[in-house]
């Protein structure tokens, strides 16, 4: 069980390390943004290409295993997994690279991309920790654990990969490049 507590350890510090970081990498300054490569402005596009297969990939988990194919429903998230981890290093490097982009929409398109918006920020603070701790009870075979967290974790999940790509096409119009 020592490999378990490692891991249970290692997951309680990256869900406290990944909002801090994120948290602080959006209020830094941005020095020489005149000097951003030319790439960095197209990680937002990339990471809506993430989170739209996320999502796909995310419900083909759930379908495999409701109909038994738990090794097809293990890879589903396993991948779902590494894209989400993508998406953070692309997510970090743009926003410590490139300056705010603010939303030009006006009237109840503005109060719907806000919406939107701050939960899908506020959710993904609290998927990280629910991910990690489903990937621990299914990593460790603590099958009824797993089932009960995914019962949050999935939807969460789901609402956060879907409100990311709505979020991006909602803002899109407005990138500076």
């Amino acid at each position: 069980m020592e490999g378990s507590r490692v891991f249970k350890r290692l997951f309680i510090i990256i869900s406290i390390i990944i909002p801090v970081l994120v948290a602080v990498l959006m209020f830094l300054p941005k020095e020489n943004t005149n000097e951003v490569s030319s790439w960095i402005f197209s990680l937002p596009f990339y990471n809506a290409i993430i989170n739209s297969l996320t999502a796909l990939i995310l419900i083909l988990g759930v379908f495999f295993v409701k109909t038994g194919r738990v090794t097809n429903h293990k890879i589903s998230m396993i991948t779902a997994f590494i894209l989400g981890s993508l998406f953070l290093v692309f997510y970090i490097i743009y926003h410590s690279n490139a300056p705010s982009t603010k939303f030009g929409g006006e009237g109840i398109i503005r109060n719907i991309y806000f919406f939107f918006l701050l939960t899908h920020i506020l959710l993904a603070f609290i998927v990280v920790p629910l991910v990690l701790s489903a990937i621990y009870f299914g990593v460790f075979q603590k099958i009824e654990k797993h089932k009960k967290m995914v019962k949050y974790t999935f939807p969460i999940w789901l609402y956060v990969s879907i409100t990311g790509v709505i979020v991006y096409l909602m803002i899109s119009p407005y990138y500076l490049h």
